[in-house]
C-alpha cells in the first residue's frame, strides 16, 4: 500500500444503519476520490453508541475496505457528529476598537466572536462550530468580512451548533479503539449541506433535512449563512418498525418492502396493487395490498414533517425558506417523502444528491452518502482556507523583513 498521506482525507460517518469510511486527497488542489468502506452499524441505538465493542468492529471493518480499494494505510479521520442531542443556538457580542476609527484585522474578529460565544450552556454541551451569520460595523450590518474595514466597535450575530459532549467522547474513543486518530468533528447536517446544496439556495434561505434511520438534522441557510440547526427524533427505522407491527412481519422483510414498494402517499398507489407476501406468519394473508402499506407510512411522514414544521417555527425561520427544503439521506429515497414535504411546509422541495468527486464511484451519487461526501468536501474546503491564510501571512511577512532590509 502506498505510505503517501501528507493530502490524505479521511471520514469516518457512523451512522445508524450504516458505518462509513471515505478517503480522497487532493491532487493540484482539486479533492480526488481514493476509495470507501461500508458496513452495516452495530452497537447502536436511536442514533448513539450504545456498546463500544460492536461499534468499534464495524469501524475497523470499513475501515480495511477503504484501505484496500484506496491503497493506503488510514490511521486518521475526521468523524460527523449527528443525532436528537444536537442543538443550535443564535448569540451576538461585539467589541469596541477604541476612541478613534482604525483598521479591523483578523485578531479584532477573533475577540468579537469569542466575546459572542460566551454565553452560558449546559457543562456537557460540547461546542461543533462557531459559524458567523454577520457582523455590524458601528451599526452597520450585512458584513460577512469585516477585515480591512475601519470602525470604532465590531460585532457579530453567531450560531453557535452543540452537541452531547458523552455523544462525541463515545464516537471519538470509538474511533480511537479501531486505531483511528479524530483530528475534527464535523456536524454532519452541515456536511451534507456542503455536497447538496448550491449558493443561490443558501442566499435565498433553504431547509436542509438530513433523514437518518433514527433521527433527522436540519439546517437552515439563509442569506448564505448557518441560520438554524436542530434535530428531530424520527427517521426512517421508524417507517420500517411501523410496517414491522402493522403487517406483522420481521423488520429485515419490513425494511425489504418499504424499500421496492413503500410510497409515503396513500392516493399515489393504485387501489388495485397487490403483491405476494413470501413466507407470511402463522395466520397472515398471503397477499398484500400496496396501499395498505402506504396507510402505515403516510402518517409517520406526515408526523416527520410536522415535527420539522414545529422545530423552524421555534427557531424563528419557517418563513425564511425561498429556496425551500431538500431532503437527503437515505430516508428521502421513500416515493412521496416529496410530495408531503411541499403539503406540510408549504415549499417546494427536491431531493439532494451529493456531488460527485474525481474518480467517485456512480454508486455513491446518493442521498445516504450524502453525509460522508459532504465531510470530504467541508474538510477540503477548511483546508485551503487555512493555506490561503498561511500563505497571506508568510507573504506579508516576507514583505516586512525584505523592507527592514
Amino acid at each position: 500500500m502506498s505510505q503517501k498521506k501528507d493530502n490524505l482525507i479521511v471520514v469516518l460517518d457512523i451512522g445508524s444503519a450504516y458505518t462509513r469510511v471515505l478517503a480522497a486527497d487532493l491532487n493540484e488542489g482539486a479533492l480526488r476520490f481514493r476509495g470507501y468502506g461500508m458496513v452495516e452499524s452495530a452497537g447502536m441505538r436511536k442514533g448513539l453508541i450504545s456498546e463500544l465493542g460492536p461499534a468499534v468492529k464495524a469501524v475497523k471493518a470499513a475501515n480495511e475496505k477503504a484501505e484496500r480499494a484506496a491503497r493506503v494505510n488510514i490511521d486518521h479521520c475526521v468523524v460527523g457528529v449527528g443525532g436528537p442531542h444536537i442543538r443550535g443556538l443564535n448569540t451576538n457580542g461585539g467589541i469596541g476598537l477604541g476612541n478613534r476609527m482604525r483598521e479591523i484585522d483578523k485578531e479584532d474578529v477573533r475577540n468579537a466572536v469569542e466575546r459572542a460565544r460566551a454565553v452560558e450552556r449546559p457543562p456537557d454541551r460540547e461546542i461543533l462550530h462557531l459559524l458567523p451569520r454577520q457582523f455590524i460595523l458601528d451599526e452597520q450590518p450585512g458584513i460577512f468580512d469585516p477585515v480591512g474595514l475601519v470602525g470604532v466597535r465590531l460585532e457579530v450575530d453567531l450560531h453557535i451548533a452543540t452537541c452531547s459532549g458523552s455523544a462525541l467522547q463515545s464516537t471519538v474513543t470509538c474511533a480511537n479503539r479501531a486505531g483511528l486518530e479524530v483530528s475534527e468533528a464535523v456536524l454532519e447536517s452541515i456536511a451534507a449541506a456542503e455536497a447538496t446544496l448550491s449558493a443561490d439556495e443558501r442566499e435565498l434561505g433553504v431547509c436542509l433535512l438530513n433523514i437518518g434511520a433514527h433521527s433527522s438534522d436540519l439546517a437552515v441557510f439563509f442569506e448564505g449563512a448557518v441560520a438554524y440547526t436542530a434535530s428531530v427524533p424520527i427517521g426512517g427505522q421508524h417507517f420500517t418498525n411501523d410496517l414491522a407491527v402493522g403487517l406483522q412481519m420481521p423488520v429485515a422483510q419490513a425494511e425489504e418492502l418499504k424499500r421496492q414498494y413503500g410510497n409515503a402517499v396513500v392516493t399515489a398507489v393504485p387501489q388495485q396493487a397487490v403483491i405476494e407476501i413470501a413466507n407470511p406468519q402463522p395466520g397472515a394473508a398471503a397477499t398484500l395490498s400496496l396501499r395498505t402499506v402506504a396507510e402505515i407510512l403516510e402518517p409517520r411522514a406526515r408526523e416527520l414533517l410536522y415535527f420539522v414544521k414545529e422545530s423552524l417555527r421555534q427557531g424563528g425561520v419557517v418563513e425564511a425558506l425561498g429556496a425551500g427544503c431538500v431532503l437527503t439521506g437515505g430516508g428521502a429515497m421513500l416515493p412521496g417523502m416529496l410530495d408531503i414535504t411541499e403539503s406540510q411546509l408549504r415549499v417546494p422541495a427536491r431531493t439532494g444528491m451529493p456531488v460527485r468527486l474525481s474518480h467517485m464511484p456512480g454508486e455513491l451519487v446518493h442521498p445516504g452518502f450524502a453525509t460522508a461526501i459532504g465531510m470530504l468536501l467541508y474538510v477540503h474546503r477548511t483546508r485551503v482556507t487555512r493555506a490561503a491564510e498561511n500563505n497571506s501571512l508568510r507573504t506579508r511577512l516576507h514583505a516586512i523583513f525584505a523592507a527592514s532590509f
